[in-house]
């Protein structure tokens, strides 16, 4: 990378991540965040300020595309309880109403889901997820049992993996949502439910929903639990795949809270 991109004078130094494609380039009082082969969907975000401004994209000599964004300086990703914040709903929820953003990945990509295509994904390796907890099994027979009655929204821009570690503040306040590499259109339960599950105390959801730019419904509870425990079996899959057991232990809780919960649905019913 250095030889095709950078001078000698250049420091290139992997920027960690799991893909093994991010790194940072650093000389005197420049510095980049590099990535390698980006989805061309990283200019529009740049455009509306959802992650940090692109500088430039080139293509290298073995046909990589290099990305570099401006660095954030002292940047800090957001704890637990600050996800509670209200301007991380607004950010979702600028990112789920974007029109621009839609058409814009819609062209570029082809990554458009219905929760049918989610559930055929999850179906390709229920049987070695079994292995692993017998939660697994109970929350496919409810993803089976409840696929059809199930009314989907329109399909929006969706991230993918919204957890804390992927919202990033700058020093001067401007908050980012970064690592877009899954992104789809789906419905947008698929961001919002986990999120909901992981970080928000129900006694929150509704206020935390009403800045997002959605009311709390029995329809769109039940929508929020169907995605979530679609999107937690496809996350254990992914770290099952890459022997990840810790994370695997922690989706397994959030399975387990996910498929007992009825505070939410109870409080709904009243």
């Amino acid at each position: 990378m250095e030889d095709n991109l950078f001078g000698q004078d250049w420091e290139i130094e992997p920027a960690g991540g799991e893909t093994g494609k991010a790194f940072v380039a650093i000389h005197e009082d420049e510095k980049f965040f590099l990535k390698k082969n980006s989805s061309p969907f990283l200019a529009a975000l740049s455009v509306e300020k959802i992650v940090p401004k692109l500088i430039w994209t080139r293509r290298v000599e073995n046909g990589d595309v290099i990305t570099a964004q401006k660095w954030v300086d002292n940047g800090q990703t957001l704890t637990v309880r600050e996800m509670r914040e209200s301007r991380v709903a607004k950010l979702l929820g600028k990112i789920h109403q974007s029109e621009a953003l839609r058409d814009m990945l819609q062209r570029i990509e082809k990554k458009d889901y219905s929760r049918f295509h989610l559930l055929d994904s999850v179906t390709e390796n229920i049987g070695r997820l079994n292995r692993v907890d017998t939660k697994v099994a109970e929350a496919y027979r409810y993803l089976l049992a409840n696929v059809e009655g199930l009314k989907e929204e329109r399909h929006v821009v969706c991230h993918g993996d919204v957890n804390h570690n992927n919202w990033l503040v700058s020093e001067g306040d401007e908050l980012y949502l970064v690592d877009w590499d899954g992104a789809m259109l789906a419905d947008p339960a698929n961001d919002l439910g986990v999120l909901l599950y992981q970080y928000i105390p129900y006694s929150e959801w509704e206020t935390w929903l009403e800045k997002y730019g959605q009311a709390l419904t029995r329809e769109f509870y039940t929508r929020i639990k169907w995605f979530s425990i679609c999107q937690v079996l496809r996350a254990m899959n992914w770290q099952f795949e890459h022997n990840r057991e810790a994370e695997l232990a922690r989706l397994d809780l959030l399975l387990k809270k996910i498929i007992e919960d009825d505070e939410v649905y109870v409080k709904l019913c009243e």
